[in-house]
């Protein structure tokens, strides 16, 4: 009975959810679900099973949702995003709008600007590529997906991502770990996808097939459908709904100063996190009053942390004539990160009372007891839990929360680099969790005025199979050569 608790309570929440009903509501209800049917105390599992462990995630990474949103708005609102987008625009033109579009939602995800922000900016800038270069405009959300949702996200060495932070605290480790398995999968998951998005465009070219009809006026109608909203919010760290708050600047600043905070995010991270913090005396944190932790403990969400407010300071400050109503844009940016960090600490919540119940066990069991070693089990728990929830960081910091010390442990054991750990957890995240009911996914169609049956097959070449294909590799490669 108990397994078929945790079975009923997961389906439910998941059934619901894509229905548009709020995670708040649900992740507790499924989870007292899963109690009853465990025969477990109820209120007991609520207040002080499920709420501990939401609010711990909570504590660990709001800072990052908070300064990431933050972040993300200001460069919209400061018309940096735009910037940046019109020079991609500029540089390679209709010839290579495939390539344009992905190395622009590469380019400003991997300088930290939130994903639904570079939507409603690379949307009409593919529009206009696309028909200028008579490329069908089906492949639109392809195409910002591979540069905005895969590689960025999940592989390229310091990324500022939430996924990219989850695994540091377990693991021990910085936003920088095994950075050349991260290279060496960022390039299949861009080459891979760069090679499918040119084979559609050619084939489309030999039937015949055009851009064709103008999709619906982009604008901010999507960040206000409450699908979209509740969806987004498990999916990403930013709130759709703020997207329309604040006041855009009506000028742009030049390419330059649009692209400084970028590389500040990732210069101040990689000093932060490679040279500064490890030659610090940090041994007051093992005190009470800092929570009895380490550097290894802490150090990664410093680092991030730390980039960010740099970064924002430099927007500020390069942008501030730009920015006519920067309490306005700056309420928004923080308003933007609260709804999606409490709803992924939610989940978490949910799969704290999931792992404390003793069904659980043969669950664990079978997970650890998988041809392959704590690699391939840490993969599997990972996409499977990113897939059911709809969310990369709801998923894998669920499967950590319930077996990463045990995988670390095993890891130890084996002789397995934490790093690899780590970027084997963040890839693995960033699969299965773009399947249709993915928020992230609802949204960019929305944005681009495509349906499923049109364009998420090739969502699926992109942004799963070539992630796949990069994990495997990763795995295979980190276990005979050990993390670099």
């Amino acid at each position: 009975m108990g397994l078929l608790g945790i079975l009923v309570g997961l389906f439910l929440m998941i059934g619901l959810a894509y229905r548009g009903w709020s995670i708040l509501l649900l992740a507790p209800v499924a989870a007292l679900v899963a109690a009853a049917f465990a025969a477990e105390p109820l209120l007991a599992h609520w207040t002080q099973t499920f709420m501990t462990s939401a609010a711990g995630f909570f504590a660990q990474f709001f800072p990052l949702f908070l300064l990431g949103a933050l972040f993300g708005k200001l460069m919209d609102d400061s018309g940096s995003v735009a910037t940046i987008a019109d020079f991609m625009t500029e540089k390679l033109g209709p010839k290579r709008a495939v390539l344009a579009v992905v190395l622009a939602g590469a380019l400003v995800t991997y300088g930290g600007v939130s994903l639904f922000v570079a939507f409603f900016v690379l949307a009409p800038m593919a529009v206009a590529l696309f028909r200028a270069a008579n490329v069908p405009r089906r492949l639109m959300p392809a195409a910002i997906a591979l540069g905005t949702s895969t590689f960025t996200m999940s592989a390229l060495p310091g990324t500022p991502s939430i996924q990219n932070a989850i695994p540091m605290p377990f693991f021990g480790t910085t936003p920088f770990a095994a950075p050349g398995l991260g290279l060496i999968a960022s390039l299949i998951m861009l080459g891979f996808g760069m090679w499918w998005l040119k084979g559609a465009e050619e084939r489309a070219k030999r039937a015949g097939e055009g851009f064709g009809e103008d999709p619906p006026k982009v604008d901010a109608t999507p960040a206000d459908d409450l699908l979209v909203r509740e969806l987004g919010t498990v999916a990403r760290e930013f709130d759709p709904a703020e997207l329309s708050r604040g006041q855009p600047s009506p000028t742009r600043p030049p390419i330059a100063l649009a692209m400084l905070p970028l590389g500040i995010v990732i210069a101040v991270n990689l000093v932060m996190s490679q040279f500064v913090l490890p030659s610090l005396d940090v041994s007051f944190l093992a005190e009470e009053r800092w929570g009895e932790t380490t550097l290894a403990g802490v150090g990664g969400v410093w680092s991030v942390v730390t980039a960010l407010v740099a970064a924002i300071v430099a927007v500020i400050s390069i942008n501030h004539r730009r920015l006519p109503a920067l309490r306005d844009t700056m309420d928004a940016g923080a308003n933007a990160s609260v709804l999606p960090a409490v709803s992924v600490a939610s989940l978490v919540g949910f799969g704290a009372v999931v792992a404390a119940l003793p069904a659980f066990a043969a669950v664990r069991d079978a997970l650890l007891a998988m041809e392959g070693g704590p690699l391939v089990s840490l993969a599997v728990a990972t996409n499977v839990l990113a897939a059911l929830t709809g969310s990369a960081s709801g998923g894998m910091t669920i499967a950590l929360d319930a077996l990463g010390e045990v995988y670390k442990a095993m890891a130890l054991d084996a002789g397995i680099d934490p790093a690899l750990m780590h970027r084997v957890a963040v890839i693995s995240s960033g699969t299965l969790d773009s399947l249709p009911h993915n928020g992230a996914v609802v949204t960019l169609l929305a944005v681009c005025g495509a349906s499923h049956r049109e364009s998420y097959f090739d969502i699926v070449m992109v942004a799963i199979v070539g992630a796949l294909i990069a994990l495997v590799a990763v795995i295979g490669i980190g276990s005979v050569a050990g993390a670099f």
